[in-house]
């Protein structure tokens, strides 16, 4: 039975897998309250199941790109059970489970998350003798992206209005924007078996976040900048 949590985004997901098959899934729009209704969702989850805790035998975790608050909390309890448990870890990029929402197809298949500031977080995968990376995480802008696609593609990840009406009005002859076959934490789910099966676990101690830049933190302004009364100092309010 394996537990797998994504909290990249203020819609984070949960699901339990077992024997190949999803158990149960849940998904909610959760905002940036990840820390205090992870563990609850993971508490219902396996009480609507009649799972229990100790049944678990993984953990799938996904690393980001995405909330920078989100991707910690999910991390962070991951670990956390991860080590409570004893059971092995596996930390799966955000873009590429959003990719393998559309491995049945062969094409290449771009995944673009929004990184702010006009930027997008992107990535390219593509199903071939075997599931392949071709352009690892990076940020980016739509027009970088838009030069370096030269065939047929489809296109996914959390994508707005704008940005496919941008798509295809640059990529017309290439951009493909394809159904989905199954959920993000599907996806993330299978891709986190495989990796298991195979060995391919992680070091608890060392998975860490996938932060494509560092967060952007304010220092603290200092009283006298606080309470100044020049025209560009800053006021409480």
């Amino acid at each position: 039975m394996y537990l797998a949590i994504d909290t990249s985004s203020e819609t984070a997901g949960l699901a339990l897998f077992h024997n190949q098959k999803v158990i149960a899934e849940n998904s909610w729009r959760c905002n940036r309250n990840h820390s205090v209704e992870l563990l609850p969702h993971i508490d219902a989850l396996l009480k609507q199941t009649l799972i229990t805790i100790n049944d678990i035998e993984g953990i799938i975790v996904a690393r980001g790109p995405g909330s920078f608050n989100g991707i910690r909390v999910g991390i962070g309890s991951a670990k956390g059970l991860s080590f409570s448990l004893n059971v092995p870890i596996v930390g799966i990029s955000t873009l590429e489970a959003a990719a393998y929402q559309h491995s049945d197809s062969t094409l290449p298949i771009c995944v673009i998350m929004p990184a702010g500031h006009q930027e997008i977080a992107s990535a390219i995968y593509q199903k071939q003798n075997e599931w392949t990376c071709l352009e690892k995480e990076c940020i980016t802008t739509l027009d970088t992206l838009f030069s370096r696609i030269t065939q047929p593609t489809i296109f996914g990840g959390e994508i707005n209005s704008e940005m496919v009406s941008a798509i295809q009005q640059k990529l017309l002859p290439f951009a493909q924007f394809d159904n989905t076959s199954c959920s993000r934490i599907t996806a993330l789910v299978n891709l986190g078996e495989q990796r298991i099966l195979n060995s391919m676990i992680d070091d608890v101690s060392l998975i860490q976040p996938l932060y494509l830049r560092k967060p952007r933190i304010s220092q603290p302004k200092s009283r006298t900048v606080l309470f100044s009364n020049e025209p560009d100092g800053t006021t409480c309010s």
